[in-house]
C-alpha cells in the first residue's frame, strides 16, 4: 500500500512538474514573440484595409432591453438576474441573417460580444453553469456565429470581459483576494476556450481586463474610507490579471490574432469609444473608433431612435480620414433579431458605399489632414478629398504638396475644375452637383500618394 501511495505521489509530482514547465515555456514564447516592422504590417493587412465592421453587444441584457449596463445601472441582485437565463431563448437567431445584414451595410469584419460584464457567455464552459449552452437556450451562439462570418468570408471578432459582476473579488480584489483569483481562473479557462474550439479568430477584442479597472478605479484608504484613485494612480494591490500568461497562450493558440488595449498586453490596435472620442490624425498607430448605432446604448433597446445617414456617412469618413477603423454596434432583440430599423440605415450605409467605397476601403488616411471641410483619404496614386462642408463656396483651396496633379474629378461622375499653383490646389464644384453627405473629389497623382507628408489644411 505504501508503495502505491508513494508512486502516486511520484506521478503527481511529475504531472505538476510538466504543468509548471509548459507554463513556463508560455510564457517563454510570449515574452519572446517578436516580429518585424514588415511582418506586422502583414499581420494588420486584412483589417486595416477592411475599415468598416459590425460590433453586436447581444445577452440576456437584451430581454430587459435597457441597455447592457442595466444589471449595475439598476443594481438588480445577483441571483435575481441569473434567472433571466432561464428566459434566454432566441428561437429567431439565425447568424447568416446577422452576416448577411452586415455584408449589405458594405461591412467588412464583426464582433460578437461572447460575454459581457455581466458574466453570461455565449458558448459552452465547461467550468461554468452560466452559459448559453448549459440553460434555456442550449445553443452555442459563437459556434453559429463564427461558422456563418468565415462563410461570408468576414472577418471574425470575438469580445470578452475579463471583469464579472458576480465577482465581490473584482471591487474588493485585496479583500476578497481568493474570489478575485478565481475570477482569474475563469478569465484565463474562457479565453482558452474561445482560441481553442472555433477555428481562426482574427480579432479579440477585450474590454475591463486591465489593472486599473479593479475596484471601478477605487480604493481603501487609513480609516476604512474608499475613494476614487486619483487620475494617473495605477492599482497597487495584490491582485494581478495575469495577462502575460493569457498573451502567451493567444500567441500559442492563435499567433495571428490582433488584439486592442483593454488587457496590459501589447495591443495591435487602439480603442476609442464614442462619437466624441474622434479624435486626432494617427498614421502610426492602427486605431479603431467604436460607436453605437441607435439609443446611445450597446445593447437593446426598445424604440431606440437611430442615427441618421448623413451623421453615419460623415463619421466614417471622418475615421477613415483619420487613419483609423470604424466599428458600428448594433444590439439585437432579445429573440435574436437585428431590430428592422437598424437594418435598413446599415443597408443605406451600405448603398452609398457602393458607389464610394473606392474611397474608403484599402485607403489610408490623409495627406490632407481633416479641418472643417471634411478629410481625405488616398491609395496608390489617387487622393480622395471628401467635402463635407462647402460653407456655401464653390471652390475650395488645399495646400501645397510636393506632386503634380495630372487629373481632378468627381467619384459620383463628371469633371471638376482645379489649379496648382505655388499657393496650392483649388478644386471647383459648382453647388448643383455638390453632394450635401459627402462630394468626393479625386485627384490623380504623378506619384504614389504615400510618399507625401500629411499637410494641414489651410484655415479659411
Amino acid at each position: 500500500m505504501k508503495t502505491k501511495v508513494n508512486s502516486l505521489q511520484g506521478c503527481k509530482r511529475i504531472a505538476l512538474a510538466v504543468f509548471c514547465l509548459a507554463a513556463l515555456l508560455a510564457t517563454v514564447r510570449a515574452q519572446t514573440f517578436t516580429e518585424t516592422a514588415e511582418q506586422h504590417q502583414a499581420r494588420m493587412a486584412a483589417w486595416r484595409e477592411a475599415r468598416f465592421g459590425l460590433f453586436m453587444h447581444w445577452g440576456l441584457y437584451s430581454i430587459l432591453g435597457r441597455g447592457e449596463w442595466v444589471q449595475w445601472n439598476e443594481q438588480i441582485p445577483v441571483n435575481e438576474y441569473a434567472k433571466l437565463a432561464d428566459q434566454f431563448n432566441p428561437t429567431n437567431f439565425d447568424a447568416k441573417a446577422w452576416v448577411a445584414i452586415a455584408k449589405s451595410a458594405g461591412m467588412k469584419y464583426m464582433v460578437l460580444t461572447t460575454r459581457h460584464h455581466d458574466g453570461f457567455a455565449l458558448f459552452d464552459d465547461p467550468g461554468s453553469d452560466f452559459t448559453s449552452v448549459k440553460t434555456a437556450a442550449h445553443r452555442d451562439f459563437v459556434a453559429e456565429y463564427v461558422k456563418a462570418a468565415r462563410a461570408e468570408g468576414m472577418l471574425v471578432g470575438l469580445y470578452y470581459s475579463p471583469l464579472d459582476w458576480r465577482f465581490p473579488g473584482f471591487f474588493f480584489p485585496d479583500l476578497q483576494l481568493k474570489n478575485a483569483e478565481e475570477m482569474r481562473d475563469q478569465y484565463h479557462r474562457q479565453v482558452q476556450e474561445l482560441m481553442s474550439n472555433y477555428g481562426k479568430i482574427d480579432i479579440l477584442w477585450f474590454d475591463g481586463g486591465e489593472q486599473n479597472w479593479l475596484g471601478f478605479g477605487g480604493q481603501w484608504v487609513s480609516g476604512a474610507q474608499w475613494q476614487k484613485r486619483p487620475r494617473g494612480q495605477p492599482y497597487r494591490g495584490r491582485f494581478n490579471w495575469q495577462s502575460d500568461q493569457v498573451y502567451a497562450m493567444l500567441r500559442r493558440l492563435q499567433p495571428g490574432v490582433i488584439i486592442n488595449g483593454r488587457a496590459d498586453m501589447p495591443e495591435d490596435f487602439h480603442s476609442r469609444e464614442g462619437d466624441r472620442a474622434l479624435g486626432d490624425f494617427d498614421s502610426e498607430h492602427p486605431w479603431e473608433l467604436c460607436t453605437t448605432l441607435a439609443g446611445g446604448v450597446w445593447g437593446w433597446k426598445d424604440n431606440a431612435s437611430v442615427k441618421p445617414l448623413r451623421d453615419c456617412v460623415q463619421l466614417l469618413v471622418k475615421v477613415v480620414g483619420r487613419d483609423g477603423n470604424f466599428l458600428l454596434n448594433v444590439g439585437p432583440r432579445p429573440d435574436g433579431r437585428i431590430d428592422p430599423p437598424q437594418a435598413q440605415r446599415l443597408k443605406e450605409i451600405g448603398y452609398w458605399l457602393g458607389k464610394y467605397g473606392e474611397s474608403i476601403y484599402g485607403t489610408r488616411g490623409g495627406p490632407f489632414l481633416p479641418g472643417a471641410y471634411g478629410a481625405s483619404t488616398y491609395r496608390n496614386q489617387k487622393i480622395y478629398v471628401h467635402v463635407l462642408d462647402w460653407a456655401g463656396a464653390s471652390k475650395l483651396l488645399l495646400p501645397v504638396i510636393p506632386a503634380k496633379v495630372i487629373r481632378a474629378s468627381l467619384l459620383a461622375g463628371g469633371e471638376t475644375g482645379f489649379a496648382q499653383t505655388e499657393q496650392g490646389i483649388e478644386i471647383s464644384v459648382p453647388p448643383s452637383v455638390q453632394i450635401d453627405m459627402d462630394t468626393v473629389v479625386v485627384l490623380e497623382l504623378d506619384q504614389p500618394a504615400s510618399r507625401l507628408t500629411p499637410v494641414a489644411p489651410i484655415s479659411n
